[in-house]
């Protein structure tokens, strides 16, 4: 007996140690996004979100791997106004992100985070709308397209942020996103390949079970 409550004791202490080492959240927040890369010079960004789930697993008192699931939306968007011509097309690309990152802590709640991010593409469209006077007629249109077929399906990127946490689990964070890797499936009208990159300023809020 005094065996069987030996072993319930070291499990049940094993457990709890394990718990306070590992944890688990949700977050949610702004994207300010933008494409770089080839011919970008008139695209502007694209203001947008993102929210998931966060596990934290703490190596040591200074030292923490954290993961994340989230889902993200990015982009750019273009306008461009003449002689009785406007017109305005945003690019909408949104993503399950899953970044993998190692934090420092600096001090008792915050820390500074780096690492990889892979993100699978869930859809991407072009929505447009335009405007056109001619000989004093006017000439509107708007509407959606699918554009899945001309953008890849998994991006790279590197991400460097910071994270503050707060009392009774709210914890802050912003970080930038890198893209590394090229978004186009496609080549230009000389057969050359098109490149541009996805870059994201993320500004979150979140909350430790």
């Amino acid at each position: 007996m005094k065996k069987i409550l030996f072993t319930i004791l070291c499990v049940g202490t094993f457990i709890a140690t394990q718990a306070q080492e590992f944890n688990f959240g949700a977050k949610a927040g702004v994207n300010l996004a933008s494409i770089g890369g080839d011919d970008t010079d008139d695209l502007d960004g694209r203001t947008s979100f993102h929210l998931g789930l966060t596990g934290t697993y703490m190596l040591s008192e200074q030292f923490a791997l954290q993961g994340e699931l989230l889902y993200s939306s990015v982009g750019a968007k273009f306008e461009e106004n003449g002689d009785g011509f406007s017109g305005e097309s945003v690019t909408k690309l949104d993503y399950l992100s899953i970044p993998l990152l190692g934090r420092f802590f600096v001090t008792e709640g915050f820390s500074l985070e780096a690492g990889p991010q892979i993100s699978l593409l869930l859809s991407a469209k072009e929505e447009f709308d335009f405007s056109d006077s001619f000989e004093g007629e006017v000439i509107s249109e708007s509407g959606e397209e699918d554009v899945d077929e001309f953008i890849n399906g998994l991006d790279l990127g590197f991400a460097l942020g910071t994270t503050y946490e707060l009392d009774m689990g709210v914890f802050l964070s912003a970080r930038y996103v890198l893209g590394l890797s090229n978004i186009n499936d496609f080549d230009d009208d000389d057969g050359d390949d098109f490149k541009n990159q996805n870059n994201v300023l993320q500004v979150s809020v979140g909350y430790k079970f």
